[in-house]
């Protein structure tokens, strides 16, 4: 009697990186078409340890003014040399996985009018940026502001693999940033 065996190796399909980006900076950078840009960053010098974010600075802009939003992302623990060092350009590459969620208080901006989207997705915000799904993304926006007030101004970044929709809300996915500001309208 003769007896075949067969034995084969099942090769598993490579694990996806579904892991938070690391961010020790961001930089919040409005220009206006007129005029010098109001540049602000938040640090967190350690990342995900002890040490808390720390934003350096309010933004102050001008009452009754357009600003283009400009975000910039550095993972600063990485060598400017390593791609891990750019988290702006990372975010970007998986922008169907990103969405740059935003509130304010006060009526610190005429448009987008509201609260932002925060508590609700359908809240109107002025994305200047798209992923490959024609989803908005969030590093490029644009912002009016209104009369003279002070207020909060908070960003938010979700990281939404396999979940970002139309529809997705801030509670949806692994929150990568969440940082608060003092916005000062003058």
């Amino acid at each position: 009697m003769f007896v075949l065996f067969a034995f084969g190796c099942e090769v598993e399909a490579p694990i996806r990186e579904d892991v938070p980006e690391l961010i020790t900076q961001v930089t919040l950078t409005f220009t206006p078409a007129v005029g010098d840009p109001v540049v602000v960053t938040a640090t967190d010098p350690d990342g995900e340890g002890v040490q808390d974010v720390q934003v350096d600075g309010d933004i102050n802009l001008e009452a009754m003014k357009t600003y283009n939003l400009s975000l910039t992302l550095t993972n600063g623990l990485a060598a400017p040399s390593d791609p891990e060092y750019d988290v702006t350009e990372e975010v970007e590459e998986e922008g169907h996985e990103h969405l740059f969620y935003f509130s304010w208080t006060n009526d610190v901006f005429s448009d987008p009018s509201g609260d932002g989207n925060l508590d609700s997705r359908s809240d109107p915000i002025n994305y200047d940026d798209e992923d490959v799904n024609g989803l908005p993304l969030g590093l490029q926006t644009t912002w009016t502001t209104a009369a003279a007030a002070s207020g909060d101004f908070r960003v938010v970044l979700k990281h939404q693999p396999e979940l970002k929709s139309a529809t997705s809300e801030s509670t949806v996915g692994e929150t990568d940033l969440d940082i608060t500001f003092t916005v000062n309208v003058e």
